[in-house]
């Protein structure tokens, strides 16, 4: 009795530990590259497109703590799960399935919860990049720079590749 109590202990101190985390995975506050206005821009247009942009990024990028939550959730369903299958097994070798399920559970839950929530902290970072893409590709075309991107511009005009093969038979 006190080992299932104390799996239950664990077991919600594991979740509230989650729920907590998923506090700290937010939107991006803003973007994390530079852009600078466009040769024919005046500050107040760049103002304009920053807002614009910034905006659209954030509606393209996702929400970084439903991502959170999901990953941690998955995690714990199958650390259970998994942890349940592996302790009744190694309990049936020692002549206790219930105990070692009992304990598995416990452990693979702690265990899924854990992982689950570090892969969620991945997934906010990849928000934040998501977020400077859309950012960035949103204020190229709307005409400004975005430093280490060169234009080049040919004098002859537009130049198109050759055509396509024909589809084959």
């Amino acid at each position: 009795m006190t080992t299932r109590i104390s799996l239950v202990r664990r077991g919600t101190a594991a979740v509230v530990v989650a729920a907590l985390a998923a506090g700290c995975a937010t939107a991006p506050a803003g973007p994390s590259v530079v852009v600078m206005p466009g040769p024919s821009k005046s500050f107040e247009e760049f103002q304009v497109d920053d807002t614009t942009c910034r905006q659209w990024a954030l509606t393209q990028s996702g929400d970084p703590s439903a991502t959170f939550n999901h990953n941690t959730a998955a995690g714990s369903v199958w650390g259970t799960l998994i942890g349940a299958g592996l302790g009744a097994a190694i309990g049936a070798a020692v002549g206790n399935p219930a105990a070692g399920a009992a304990i598995g559970a416990g452990a693979g839950l702690l265990g899924g919860a854990a992982s689950g929530a570090n892969a969620g902290s991945f997934a906010g970072a990849s928000v934040q990049q998501r977020y400077d893409i859309a950012y960035q590709q949103c204020m190229f075309a709307k005409g400004n720079q975005i430093p280490g991107v060169v234009l080049r511009s040919s004098s002859r005009g537009f130049l198109a590749g050759p055509p396509p093969p024909p589809p084959p038979r």
